[in-house]
């Protein structure tokens, strides 16, 4: 494997972890979709909901390539672009607190948050307002499904039970309901908050992952837009993850579509390490 002896960098994003390189060392190309799969692998891996390699692309110019934990590319994940934010001012591949993030969903401008924190914050691309999918039906107990495209897309739906038992089976089944396209989506429940410091809660079914993941940042954004297009929240809006940590989504709503798009949140620094050896029999 080509990565053996390559220093790695695990990154929680409100528990939606990752494994980072510095593109300066690894290059995309090199890492086939078997070998992303092993690294992200919880048991004989290092273990993480996906990997990322970050790769400076020009002055305060930063290339977040990223693919899920099954070695399938994605266009785009919130909480890694929050991780990735945070360790490219930490590597210093920008000069300062500020860069434009590439992603092949985009160019945005990201920051890390000032004060003594983890947190940075993403000026999404607008998108268009969470629409209702023809032909997909909601389960009982379940409301307002919404579909969005925020980089990759989403399904969201309330949900009266967020502890019920079979909520990520049911997530299984609507993240392929063919409704939602030959691609299909990643699938939100969410649910209104009962603590003061939170409006709504928030469990996502991730594509890619195939399981839930303890966080989604875009998840809570296309949440967040078609719980405040549908009247049920007002904009701002903070997300409680399962993880128990905010995500906190800003955005305007105009002619049909969410402007000035902001999602802050954590991207924390868990520990750094190197690879030892082959991660797959490859």
């Amino acid at each position: 494997m080509t990565a053996c002896g390559s220093v790695f960098y695990k990154m929680s994003g409100s528990g939606n972890d990752f494994v980072v390189f510095d593109g300066r060392h690894q290059r995309p190309a090199d890492w086939p979709p078997e070998e992303i799969a092993a690294v992200c692998d919880r048991r004989q891996g290092v273990g993480a909901d996906g990997l990322v390699i970050l790769t400076p692309a020009g002055p305060g110019r930063v290339r977040m390539d990223y693919w899920n934990c099954d070695g399938s590319p994605a266009d785009m994940c919130g909480n890694a672009a929050l991780c990735s934010t945070r360790l490219a001012v930490h590597l210093g591949l920008v000069p300062g607190p500020e860069l434009v993030l590439e992603t092949a969903a985009g160019a945005f401008l990201a920051r890390c948050r000032p004060g003594p924190g983890e947190e940075a914050e993403l000026n999404l691309p607008d998108f268009a307002v969470p629409e209702t999918p023809p032909g997909l039906e909601a389960g009982p107990a379940e409301s307002n499904p919404r579909v969005a495209v925020v980089g990759v897309p989403h399904l969201v739906l309330e949900v009266t039970d967020l502890e019920r038992s079979d909520l990520m089976a049911r997530g299984r089944t609507l993240r392929r309901d063919p409704a939602l396209g030959p691609a299909g989506a990643n699938v939100n429940f969410v649910a209104p908050a009962n603590g003061p410091d939170s409006d709504w809660c928030l469990r996502t079914y991730e594509r890619g992952v195939e399981a839930e993941t303890l966080a989604c940042g875009t998840g809570a954004v296309a949440s967040a837009v078609a719980l405040a297009a549908l009247g049920r929240a007002t904009l701002p809006v903070t997300i409680r993850t399962r993880s128990g940590r905010p995500l906190h989504i800003t955005a305007t709503l105009s002619d049909g579509y969410a402007r000035n798009v902001w999602l802050a949140g954590e991207g924390r620094l868990v520990f750094c390490g190197v690879l030892q050896g082959p991660q797959s029999s490859s």
